[in-house]
Parts: C-alpha cells; sequence; structure tokens
C-alpha cells in the first residue's frame, strides 16, 4: 500500500480519494483509526485548521509524525504541484487543533528549516520512504514541514 501510494498514479489516486474514504472510517472507529492507518500502519492524525479564504474549520486526516520535537505534519500532498489547502490555511493562521489516539489538542504550527528540518525530514522517511519520492514530484516547491507545538486552550473552541 504504500508502495503504491508514492508511485505517480497512487499519489495521483489518493491525493483525490483518501481524504473522503478516511473520514468516514475514522467516524465508524470512534477516532481510532482511518483508512490509511488500518491498512498501511502509519500514523494519521484528524488535524483542524482555519480555512485561509473562508474562516471556517477545516479538518483533514494527515500523517502526524511523532519526533523528538513533538508532533510534526510534512504537507507534501502527495507529490502534487501545489501544497495542500491546509498548508495555505497555517500559513495564513498558524493555530488550530489536533486529534491523537482520540484526545484533541491545540497548536500553533512553525515551520522549520535547516539541520532540525533535515532531522526531521530523516525521521520521516524512515515512517513513510514514499516522501522522497513526493519530494523528486515536487521539485518545483518546496515541502513544508511544521512542528505543532503545543498551546493552551484559551476560551472555547474557534
Amino acid at each position: 500500500m504504500r508502495r503504491f501510494a508514492a508511485s505517480g498514479p497512487g499519489s495521483w489516486l489518493f491525493a483525490r480519494v483518501l481524504h473522503r474514504i478516511d473520514r468516514p472510517v475514522y467516524r465508524l472507529t470512534g477516532g481510532r483509526h482511518t483508512f490509511a492507518s488500518l491498512v498501511s500502519g502509519i500514523p494519521v492524525v484528524m488535524l483542524t485548521t482555519i480555512g485561509a479564504r473562508s474562516g471556517q474549520p477545516r479538518t483533514v486526516p494527515v500523517l502526524g509524525l511523532p519526533t523528538q520535537d513533538g508532533l510534526a505534519v510534512i504537507a507534501s500532498n502527495f507529490g502534487q504541484r501545489r501544497h495542500p489547502a491546509w498548508y495555505h490555511n497555517l500559513c495564513s493562521d498558524p493555530e488550530g487543533s489536533v486529534v491523537v489516539d482520540g484526545h484533541s489538542r491545540r497548536f500553533r504550527a512553525v515551520v522549520i528549516e535547516g539541520e532540525r528540518r533535515a532531522r526531521i525530514w530523516q525521521e520521516g522517511l524512515r515512517v513513510y520512504p514514499g516522501w522522497s519520492q513526493y519530494e523528486r514530484r515536487a521539485s518545483h516547491r518546496r515541502i513544508a514541514v511544521f512542528l505543532l507545538e503545543p498551546v493552551r486552550a484559551s476560551g472555547g473552541p474557534r
């Protein structure tokens, strides 16, 4: 499954349909799994951002990479030509929430660079080697690596 997802046809297909399959599986399993996590074992989290244009909450399943620095997400968009929508949302408003193992927590996303990015990228390749294929296909853009730094909840949900 991981090899197919990294291929050109697989990434094209998954970029268009995987989130539509992941959401109902997530609901049916009580927030414990997504289709991607069940069939491949990758650590999928539900990321909620505020839409850069709409101002509305947007929730998407993404690979949540546990690192020594904290939880990271990589905006590869399956190596597609454009950044994923949630990348633009986080650039517009870096605060959001993420559900990991059924627990929701608030975060502030920080784009990481340099040695720290290189280290987390290498950690990511051990979890999902397909990112190297995505990086080659998306060579015209820099794939952003975000660290989701915990923040205290203030008030209620956004």
